[in-house]
């Protein structure tokens, strides 16, 4: 039995040849288009792995000759086109996802921030995972529960690993993969570091409280050259003002055992001026993550920029 991305399954009851459900397919795991497949089922409005059994048929359109769909077909004789396939795979998927859904969906939330935080598009990432770009539309949109095989495949593309998709190391500290046999640590320049601060991000603080040190995290934006972050009064990120302090922002690959690290000193000062605030508040790309109120805004202006960055060895041999 073949099919391709936008057929219609039907598993019809042995018994009495009645129609017992039928769903679209999503992903093909082989490219031949021999099973397993990802199907999504009408009834359930779920995507599960499927190995049709000799009571499932394939049905397909038959094109240009306005004809009816062939319900018994074992091999399909027509491939739907590309638009008609997107259409046909793209129904229900706007859809809300089912009453009492789990925590599946947040496999899609990380499947899309990896492949974003790479650059890659959705289409290259189901290309290199050899599934369907409908299939990864539809995981990282709705509530999903992906097969082992499908997350597998995924986090090989994505140079990734099965866990971390799933989220199961969420309580652990990073940094616990195993170091690279020849490592290299080399500085990273000050246009370096910029480029890996970004427009935004997660990063720690270091200020002295009247409790002794303290490096809390805050999310920060990069405004004019300068890190701001929103705290609360009488908090231990708001003792950063009036002093200077040390800004870091690191990024460990456990997959590739790679890493980097960027150390922004310089003085903290409080914005104050209305206009100031409000284009700060007005252009934030998130909430702090930490929630409550927390509308004073801190500025730091870098006096030193530098960074550091752990990769493979270029010598030759290794």
């Amino acid at each position: 039995m073949r099919a391709h991305v936008g057929d219609q399954l039907v598993v019809e009851s042995p018994a009495n040849g009645a129609t017992r459900r039928d769903g679209e397919i999503v992903g093909l795991h082989h490219e031949d288009g021999t099973p397993p497949y990802d199907v999504h089922w009408s009834d359930t409005d779920e995507v599960t792995l499927v190995f049709p059994g000799p009571d499932a048929r394939i049905r397909h359109l038959e094109h240009g000759t306005g004809g009816s769909p062939d319900p018994v077909s074992p091999d399909v004789g027509s491939r739907p086109s590309s638009d008609e396939a997107r259409q046909r795979t793209g129904a229900g998927f706007d859809t809300p996802p089912p009453e009492g859904a789990s925590h599946a969906g947040d496999i899609g939330h990380r499947v899309a921030a990896e492949r974003r935080r790479q650059g890659l598009t959705r289409a290259e990432t189901a290309r290199r995972a050899k599934m369907a770009p409908q299939y990864l539309a539809y995981l990282e949109e709705r509530s999903a529960d992906p097969s082992l095989a499908s997350l597998i495949r995924l986090a090989a593309a994505l140079g990734t690993s099965v866990a971390a998709l799933r989220g199961s190391g969420i309580d652990l500290p990073p940094g616990r993969g195993q170091a690279l046999l020849d490592p290299q640590l080399r500085d990273l320049s000050p246009d370096e570091c910029r480029a890996r601060l970004s427009t935004h991000g997660l990063g720690r603080v270091a200020v002295s409280t009247p409790g002794g040190p303290a490096v809390v995290p805050v999310n920060y934006e990069v405004v004019d050259d300068a890190i701001v972050f929103r705290t609360a009064p009488n908090s231990a990120p708001a003792a950063a003002v009036g002093t200077d302090v040390a800004f870091e922002v690191d990024h460990v690959d456990e997959a590739m055992s790679q890493g980097w690290s960027v150390l922004a000193v310089g003085p903290a000062r409080a914005v104050t001026e209305p206009e100031a605030v409000r284009r700060l508040a007005d252009h934030a790309h998130s909430k702090p993550w930490a929630g409550g109120e927390r509308e004073l805004w801190v500025s730091i202006r870098p006096t030193q920029l530098t960074g550091r960055r752990i990769s493979p060895s270029d010598r030759s041999g290794h």
